[in-house]
């Protein structure tokens, strides 16, 4: 294990109270990064649901209400992979506002895990712009998740050409832009767009997020995350179209 760090922080229009229920609870976490069972007190227990099956688990390791939470893995890995630890501090701003820090650590030393750390960097990104955002337009509204992902040939400079045509799109859009995402068999989303970069595009609409992804050089990850507030959904059917797309776009691991 090295010193290395990876440090962000996020000015965010909202009360100290409000953030901590967005980033310290289950429901919460769930509105702007994947669904969590957090049991509230230092050595409980926090489950993370990435969809497909793929769950984690760690410990609490600092509780201090409305101002600091951290957790990392219950046991060394076994594998030679990282220990990751992540710790959340809010802090009131004077004159309104908050500031959320996020610190996650135990990255290794080598040029081998320069993509892992970097993976983490724009993950991590995306994900408080998602908190942002979900504090900014949909604050305490329940949250249905939608998490569908594939793996494929290739690099993300290949395959963004391929994800714009099945969404119809002429290219990647600029934020700001007002665009219609229409793939073969989900439900068509229009919105405005609120992240455009490399390795992600993103699209709020009246109900929610919705964020497409790809990422990686040697290989590249796909993916579509949807956060759909207000009134139940079937998740699991929109898991399912999205998650049927992908695959259907990616049949074999090469861009088409």
């Amino acid at each position: 294990m090295s010193d290395r760090r990876l440090e962000k922080h996020v000015e965010l229009d909202a009360s100290p109270e409000q953030v901590w229920e967005a980033i310290a609870t289950g429901p919460g976490i769930a509105a702007w990064f994947v669904p969590h069972a957090v049991q509230p007190r230092e050595g409980g227990t926090v489950e993370q649901d990435y969809g497909g099956g793929f769950t984690t688990r760690g410990r609490v390791t600092a509780w201090e209400p409305g101002h600091r939470f951290a957790y990392g893995a219950f046991d060394q890995p076994d594998d030679g992979r990282p220990q990751y630890a992540y710790e959340f501090l809010v802090e009131g701003r004077a004159g309104g506002g908050t500031v959320v820090r996020f610190v996650q650590s135990g990255f290794l030393d080598g040029a081998d895990w320069d993509d892992e750390y970097d993976s983490f960097d724009a993950g991590w990104t995306l994900f408080l712009a998602n908190l942002r955002s979900y504090l900014r337009h949909f604050a305490g509204l329940p949250v249905g998740n939608v998490v569908a992902m594939a793996y494929t040939a290739g690099n993300a400079r290949d395959i963004w050409p391929v994800l714009h045509r099945a969404l119809g799109l002429a290219g990647h859009p600029t934020v700001g832009d007002t665009v219609t995402l229409a793939p073969d068999g989900p439900a068509a989303v229009t919105g405005v767009v609120d992240v455009a970069n490399e390795e992600f595009l993103g699209v709020r609409s009246a109900h929610g997020l919705h964020r497409i992804g790809a990422e990686g050089e040697a290989g590249c990850g796909v993916s579509a995350y949807h956060y759909v507030y207000g009134p139940p959904v079937d998740t699991d059917a929109l898991t399912a179209d999205w998650q049927r797309w992908l695959e259907t776009l990616f049949p074999t691991g090469g861009a088409s």
